[in-house]
């Protein structure tokens, strides 16, 4: 297996201060490349660099393995000249060497840039970044800094809010005084803190994007969706004003039964409505429906009945509203008088309608999702039929001697006769002598 252990200089400083051309490649030439670099430069960190890659393919070398070792350049002129002029260098060593895997030395962030572009090219191994130890600290803080403020999305993200809270805090100090300014300050930087970990910005701009994706595209389910906010807000509203009219009424329990009592109808009704836009626009398209846009109406129903009942039960309990009554109704032949449904009667006469609701909406949804499917099999079901009945002469599963069988080899038989009969001037045989007679063949 052949490593290459490639030095990796993106601004070209080996070249400035040499005069030599890159690619440098061998073990010899490296290390003159040394002497070179630290009799120009001596406090240079390429020196140690290029050592440190000598001692790499050393230790490789021990180990049996085939090194090629090489010093990588760039261009001082720009970064995107750098760069391509990098990527040509490793293109024509790896045409050359054809190498498997590939270590990376480097001694700055700067060069570590060019990784990826070593990356795309060989397997990379390792990545050996080479730090003078007396300037370890000073070097990583610097270009650290260097790097992060060479990231505009960091930039707007620390110092915009760093920069905005020594402006604003001398001002609110002032006006309403140390304590209070402090307080406004953390309950601000305390909002975009959790506005950026919750990626709020990407969700608005998700939705902002399928909003207007959904007006372009004509679906219903924008309609709907605006009618069920509205109907939202309605259930919320019904709800406030029913807590609204409870009174002086200790605890929380009783306003928020109430609060779902009032409001849940309007709310499974924006359910609804929500579901069935999305319910069309499923309809209209293309694509089968799927079950689970069938089932969801119905489990909203569901769900709105427990809730409705739950509510009622425990507001009864509590005489917040009356028992249901059940007036006298008479249907032909089929009458009942008017009587009062317990509290434990209605809870259960609501669960069982929202089981009931639930397993319908489940049939449903496999009935008419196993009927699209069909659908769809039907054409492909047809040309698989005919091809299987096509298969089905040339079976070889048939019994010896059968009649299918005796037919089958007769038709094959005469095959090479009616072809022979139908061969026109233009279809004779390659194969057949040109000057015999075609009685002959």
């Amino acid at each position: 297996m052949t490593t290459l252990v490639v030095c990796l200089d993106r601004t070209d400083d080996v070249g400035r201060k040499t005069g030599l051309r890159s690619p440098v490649v061998g073990w010899e030439a490296v290390r003159a490349l040394v002497t070179d670099v630290g009799l120009a430069d001596p406090e240079d960190s390429g020196v140690n660099t290029l050592l440190e890659s000598l001692r790499v393919a050393q230790n490789l070398r021990d180990e049996n393995e085939e090194v090629v070792v090489a010093v990588v350049s760039g261009d001082h002129e720009s970064m995107v000249s750098a760069d391509r002029a990098v990527a040509e260098q490793l293109d024509d060593l790896i045409a050359e060497y054809d190498p498997e895997s590939a270590v990376v030395v480097t001694d700055s962030a700067e060069d570590e840039r060019l990784i990826p572009i070593v990356e795309s090219r060989v397997r990379v191994d390792s990545v050996d970044r080479v730090v003078v130890r007396q300037a370890r600290d000073i070097e990583s803080t610097y270009y650290l800094l260097k790097q992060f403020l060479a990231d505009e999305e960091l930039r707007q993200t620390v110092l915009v809010p760093i920069g905005l809270t020594l402006l604003v805090f001398p001002l609110l100090a002032t006006t309403v005084g140390p304590a209070q300014g402090a307080a406004a300050i953390t309950t601000v930087i305390g909002l975009f803190l959790l506005y950026k970990g919750f990626n709020v910005d990407e969700l608005l701009a998700r939705a902002a994007r399928q909003t207007q994706e959904s007006l372009y595209s004509g679906q219903v389910s924008v309609v709907t969706y605006v009618v069920a906010a509205g109907l939202t807000f309605v259930g919320l509203f019904v709800g406030a004003l029913g807590v609204s009219n409870l009174g002086e009424t200790p605890g929380v329990v009783i306003p928020a039964t109430r609060f779902a009592f009032d409001s849940i109808p309007w709310l499974a009704m924006a359910a609804l409505t929500a579901s069935a836009g999305r319910l069309l626009d499923e309809a209209i398209g293309d694509d089968p429906i799927r079950s689970s846009f069938l089932n969801l109406p119905f489990i909203v129903l569901a769900v709105a009945l427990v809730v409705r009942g739950f509510s009622a039960y425990f507001l009864e309990q509590q005489g917040v509203i009356d028992p249901f009554v059940v007036p006298a109704n008479e249907f032909g032949i089929v009458s009942n008088k008017r009587f009062v449904m317990a509290a434990g009667e209605r809870l259960a006469l609501f669960v069982v309608t929202a089981i009931l609701v639930s397993l319908v909406g489940a049939r449903v949804a496999a009935s008419l999702s196993g009927s699209s499917e069909a659908a769809e099999r039907g054409d492909g079901g047809s040309e698989t039929a005919l091809a299987n009945g096509g298969q089905a002469g040339t079976d070889g599963d048939r019994e010896p001697g059968s009649e299918t069988d005796g037919v089958a080899d007769a038709a094959t038989d005469a095959i090479p006769e009616r072809r022979d009969q139908e061969l026109a001037d233009g279809g004779a045989d390659a194969n057949a002598d040109p000057n015999g007679d075609d009685r002959d063949r």
